[in-house]
């Protein structure tokens, strides 16, 4: 695994493994590359591996602190369907869905789940045609991007 100038690494109390597992199991072009045991710190353990052709870190040991929303993992999707399938998979297992295309994964990681098109929608230099789509897209917790759409083309009753 290429290590990037900038590789995210999570820090879990005990399942960095299984979360690996997991995400791997969601995503192509994803998989586990390495476990590593480190013998000196207990049953510390650092998992390497792979979202969407992204390296990532993650490490298992028990620590007071758990994830929380000041960081995210966005994952832009291409159609409804796509958002559909990453939001129900992230969801499996116990997660709990959030406001704004935000829900947190069984293991506490928060992830937005966004059509790809919402932030050029948003950024819109018309001013209407933006706050239509902010507006619309306050109201939703998944999003649904045929009304995002609507919304943005002022097509919603």
């Amino acid at each position: 695994m290429t290590i990037q100038k900038i590789t995210p690494f999570l820090w879990y109390a005990e399942d960095a493994e299984e979360a690996a597992a997991f995400y791997a199991d969601i995503f192509p072009d994803s998989r586990v590359v390495r476990v590593t045991a480190v013998p000196s710190a207990g049953s510390t353990k650092v998992v390497e591996f792979v979202l969407f052709g992204q390296p990532f870190f993650a490490m298992s040991s028990g620590r007071p602190d758990s994830f929380n929303h000041a960081i995210s993992l966005m994952v832009d999707c291409g159609d409804q369907a796509e958002l559909d399938r990453y939001w129900n998979a992230l969801l499996e297992g116990g997660g709990s869905p959030d406001a704004c295309g935000w829900l947190r994964d069984r293991f506490g990681v928060s992830w937005q789940i966004v059509p790809s098109e919402l932030m050029k929608m948003m950024a819109d230099p018309d001013p209407v045609k933006a706050t239509r789509v902010a507006e619309a897209m306050m109201k939703m917790v998944k999003f649904d991007v045929a009304a995002l759409k609507s919304a943005y083309l002022g097509t919603t009753a």
